[in-house]
């Protein structure tokens, strides 16, 4: 038997499926507090010490939490390929404006206590705002265009046309979803200042990330009720063995499909109770300081509610509103058997390696940032 066989090719669909989630996740939970910490900075910092001990609680660590952004790329480009050229062309204006707010961190970070003058500090602290609140909210709104479905189509040569427009992805139910990220993030990021720091900076930032963790509650609520008309079906024969091309199946609008899902597979209730739960329990334990389980309750959260969506839509990965018979799955949208085989070999060796330093990393580097560790003479931000 080849080596490659001894894990059948539905089977590696489905481990790559999930593990694009759990990539996705965990891109969430750790560069998720940095883009929340971010987009708190101007309201929880009222000089400029504060300010910098802000900063300096995401400094050591923001640039390996965004390591797992380019591994989501990676494993899209390499995994799924025709998912890769759809979201990245027909999403590319976004894309930009999320990889420029993105550079804005870095330089952002670098540059800001350069010079000792109001106006260029102040600058660049709206500089790092931009740089957490634009990709936490576009994250969102392309999340609430793929549950709507995405206008593209294939010919039969299977290229790609995109007949969207950027502004076309800015359409309500997209920008709620939006805001539900924002949100989301904003209770992470207040769970990670209110355990990294003390004093004024964390009890405002339990103040508004109680209230943040509240208004998750709410937005979701609110996305999933608006929901109810969306989704798509197949309504040819699955081939989960089948050859990766979209346009061998049928597939249709169907009113109430992704909520259908939940009657078909009960179990998937899970994500978005985790949802509620983790974020009502980030809520309580903010204003109770209960700083750890405040952040676990927070992680909870993001992992229910990113997992929502994708258990909700199965076996859909990217839906066409203007040709569903182009929408990409799980079972028709992946690499060969051998690709995914050996990208699942080299991700079970390294993987472990890279979330054990992770693990160490963060372990060095606990406690609290305060006043005595902003040193002018030393390497803080």
């Amino acid at each position: 038997m080849i080596l490659h066989e001894l894990i059948s090719y539905d089977i590696l669909r489905l481990i790559w499926w999930a593990l694009l989630g759990v990539i996705l996740i965990g891109f969430a939970l750790t560069d998720g507090f940095d883009l929340g910490v971010g987009t708190m900075m101007p309201f929880v910092a009222r000089n400029d010490m504060e300010r910098r001990i802000v900063i300096n609680t995401v400094g050591p660590v923001w640039e390996g939490n965004q390591v797992w952004l380019i591994l989501a790329g990676g494993a899209i480009f390499a995994a799924w390929p025709p998912l890769y050229a759809v979201s990245f062309s027909g999403f590319y204006l976004a894309m930009f404006a999320i990889l420029f707010a993105l550079i804005l961190r870095p330089v952002g970070f670098k540059y800001r206590s350069k010079l000792e003058d109001t106006r260029w500090r102040s600058a660049w602290d709206w500089a790092l705002f931009i740089g957490g609140f634009v990709p936490a909210l576009i994250f969102g709104v392309a999340i609430g265009n793929v549950l709507q479905g995405v206008p593209f189509r294939f010919d039969p040569d299977l290229r790609v046309y995109y007949e969207g427009t950027f502004f076309g992805l800015l359409n309500p139910y997209a920008i709620l979803c939006g805001l539900v990220s924002v949100t989301m993030l904003v209770t992470h990021g207040a769970t990670w200042l209110a355990l990294k720091t003390d004093g004024n900076i964390a009890q405002r930032a339990r103040n508004y990330g109680a209230v943040a963790a509240l208004l998750t509650i709410v937005l979701f609520a609110l996305a999933g009720w608006l929901l109810e008309p969306m989704g798509y079906r197949i309504t040819s024969t699955v081939e989960p063995l089948g050859p990766s091309n979209p346009l061998l199946k049928t597939a249709m609008a169907e009113h109430g499909a992704w909520l259908s899902s939940y009657d078909i597979r009960p179990w998937i209730w899970i994500g978005p109770a985790l949802g509620f739960i983790g974020a009502l329990g980030a809520a309580i334990l903010l204003k109770t300081r209960g700083e750890v389980s405040a952040l676990l309750c927070s992680s909870l959260s993001i992992f229910g509610i990113i997992s929502t969506v994708g258990l909700s839509m199965f076996p859909f990965i990217l839906p066409s509103s203007i040709d569903p018979h182009s929408s990409l799955t799980v079972w028709d949208t992946s690499s060969s058997h051998m690709t995914l085989f050996i990208m699942l070999v080299v991700t079970v060796i390294f993987l472990p390696i890279i979330l054990a330093y992770t693990s160490y990393v963060y372990h060095v580097l606990w406690g609290k940032v305060d006043q005595k560790m902003i040193d002018p003479g030393d390497h803080s931000y």
